[in-house]
C-alpha cells in the first residue's frame, strides 16, 4: 500500500501538476490539511527540485487565535528552512465596505494575496490543501444553492487563478481523505492548529459536514464519499465537453442557435455573460434563451438581450425606458408558483367562505375574487397608458400618477411587477393597494390567494 507522500507524488506526476524544477507557493493556514500538505511537499521537493515558498494570510477574524496561527506558520516555515510570505487584512471591514458576506470577503482577499505573493516570487503554481472530504461537502453545498453541472462538478486538480490567469491553482490532495491526513499527522508527529470556526453551526458548510453527511452515511449510503466523487467526475467531464462545444460554436456561429440542444444554448449564453463580467443565474439564462431581442433587466440602468444569432449584448437603459418583459400564468391548478424578474409569486385557490369580511391586509399577501380574474394572468411591468383602481377609489387613475403620489423613484417604477387579467385589467401592482374591481365580496365563491416576495 502506498504511503501518503507516494500517493501525492503519483497524483502530481500523472496529472502534471508540477514539472521537475518548478517552483510552488504553498498556501498554509496552520490547520491540519495545509500543514500536512506542506510537510508532504517538503519531503518530495528535494527529489524533484521543487523550490517551495510558504504563504499565510491572516484574516484577523479570531483575535489572538489568528495571530497564533500566523506565528505557528512562520515557525514551521523556519524549521523547514523555507521562505515565508505573510499578510493580514481586516476582513470584517472589507466585507462591510463592499457589501459582501464574511466568507466571500475572506475568499476575495485571500485569492488576491496568494496571486500577489506568487507574482512577487515569480511563481506560477499555488498549492492548495483541498481534499476529498472538501469535494463531497462542496457538492452538497452547491446542490442546496441550485448550482448546475459546472458547479456540481466540484474543484479541479488544476485551474487558473481567478485573479491572474498566468497562475495555476493545484490541489495535490484531492483524492486524499481527511482521515488519511489526520493519520499521517499522527504517525509523523506533525503539529497543527485547530480552528474553532470549523465547528460553528451558523456556517452552512459546517452543518453539512457535521449533520447532513453523517446522517446520509449512517442511514442511506455508507460509501457516500466514493459515490459522490464518482458523480462529480461524471458531471465535470460532461460540463467540460459542453463548454468546449460552446466555445467552438462561439468561434464559428454554426449551426443556427435555435437548432442547438438546450444544454448547449445555456452554456453559450453563460460563457458570453461571464466574459462580460456578469454573474448569472438560471432565470436570467432562461429568459435570454427563450426569447431573442427581448431586453432583460440587469440593474435599473443596464439591460441585456440576445439576438436571433445567439449573441448577447449589454446596453445602458434610460431611466424612462419601459421594460417589455411579460409572462402568462395559467391558473388551472389549485396552487402554483412562478419567478419573474427577481419576484417570486405563489398562488392558491380556495373557498371564499373560509375568510371573514373585511379581510385583514398582510404584507406580501392579497386575496382576490378568483372568478373575476379568470384563468389567465399576465405578469408584466408598467407600460404607457396603464390605469389602475386601488381599493377604496371610485374610478381608475393613471398608474404614473399613483407612482408619483406614492413617491416611488422613476428608476424603480420600471422594476415593479404588475398583474392583469387576460383582458388587460390590472388587479395588482407591487407596492400598491389591491384593485377595487377584484376584491372579495358577499357574492364571491372562490378566492385567489396571491403571495409574493422579492429577492
Amino acid at each position: 500500500m502506498l504511503s501518503l507522500p507516494q500517493r501525492v507524488e503519483d497524483s502530481i506526476l500523472t496529472r502534471r501538476l508540477l514539472s521537475p524544477g518548478q517552483s510552488a507557493l504553498v498556501a498554509v493556514s496552520g490547520g491540519l490539511d495545509s500543514t500536512v500538505l506542506l510537510h508532504v511537499l517538503h519531503q518530495l521537493a528535494k527529489k524533484h527540485s521543487w523550490p517551495l515558498t510558504v504563504a499565510h494570510f491572516n484574516h484577523c477574524l479570531r483575535g489572538r487565535s489568528s495571530d497564533a496561527d500566523e506565528r505557528f506558520v512562520r515557525t514551521r516555515a523556519k524549521a523547514l528552512k523555507l521562505p515565508c510570505i505573510v499578510e493580514n487584512a481586516n476582513v470584517r471591514q472589507f466585507a462591510r465596505q463592499n457589501k459582501l458576506s464574511m466568507e466571500m470577503a475572506a475568499r476575495k482577499l485571500r485569492q488576491d494575496f496568494l496571486a500577489r505573493a506568487a507574482r512577487l516570487r515569480g511563481i506560477h503554481s499555488i498549492a492548495l490543501a483541498h481534499h476529498s472530504d472538501d469535494q463531497v461537502e462542496l457538492l452538497f453545498l452547491r446542490l442546496l444553492r441550485g448550482a448546475g453541472s459546472e458547479g456540481l462538478g466540484g474543484m479541479k486538480w488544476m485551474n487558473r487563478s481567478p485573479v491572474d490567469r498566468s497562475i495555476h491553482l493545484i490541489r495535490p490532495l484531492l483524492d486524499v481523505s481527511k482521515e488519511d491526513l489526520r493519520a499521517f499527522a499522527c504517525k509523523e508527529k506533525i503539529r497543527f492548529r485547530e480552528d474553532a470556526s470549523n465547528a460553528a453551526p451558523d456556517i452552512m458548510r459546517n452543518r453539512i459536514r457535521h449533520e447532513l453527511l453523517p446522517l446520509l452515511q449512517r442511514h442511506y449510503q455508507p460509501a457516500l464519499s466514493k459515490t459522490t466523487q464518482r458523480l462529480m467526475e461524471i458531471l465535470r467531464s460532461d460540463s467540460e465537453f459542453i463548454t468546449q462545444q460552446a466555445e467552438d460554436w462561439l468561434q464559428k456561429g454554426k449551426p443556427a442557435f435555435d437548432s442547438l440542444a438546450v444544454a448547449l444554448q445555456r452554456r453559450i449564453l453563460q460563457l458570453q455573460l461571464h466574459q462580460k463580467g456578469w454573474a448569472v443565474d438560471f432565470d436570467l439564462i432562461e429568459r435570454l434563451r427563450k426569447a431573442s431581442d427581448l431586453p432583460v433587466s440587469l440593474t435599473s440602468d443596464l439591460g441585456v438581450q440576445r439576438n436571433s444569432h445567439g449573441r448577447v449584448g449589454i446596453r445602458e437603459r434610460s431611466p424612462a425606458e419601459f421594460n417589455p418583459n411579460r409572462i402568462l400564468l395559467a391558473l388551472n391548478a389549485q396552487r402554483g408558483k412562478q419567478s419573474f424578474d427577481g419576484l417570486d409569486v405563489r398562488w392558491e385557490m380556495g373557498a371564499a367562505r373560509r375568510f371573514k369580511m373585511p379581510i385583514e391586509p398582510k404584507p406580501g399577501r392579497e386575496l382576490f375574487d378568483a372568478d373575476k380574474i379568470g384563468r389567465v394572468v399576465v405578469l408584466r411591468h408598467w407600460q404607457p397608458g396603464d390605469r389602475f383602481q386601488p381599493i377604496g377609489m371610485s374610478a381608475r387613475v393613471k398608474l404614473q400618477d399613483l407612482f408619483t403620489n406614492q413617491k416611488i423613484p422613476r428608476h424603480k417604477r420600471n422594476q415593479l411587477a404588475i398583474a392583469s387579467t387576460a383582458a388587460g385589467d390590472l388587479f395588482w401592482v407591487e407596492g400598491l393597494r389591491m384593485s377595487e374591481q377584484f376584491k372579495l365580496d358577499k357574492q364571491s365563491v372562490r378566492t385567489l390567494k396571491w403571495i409574493w416576495r422579492r429577492d
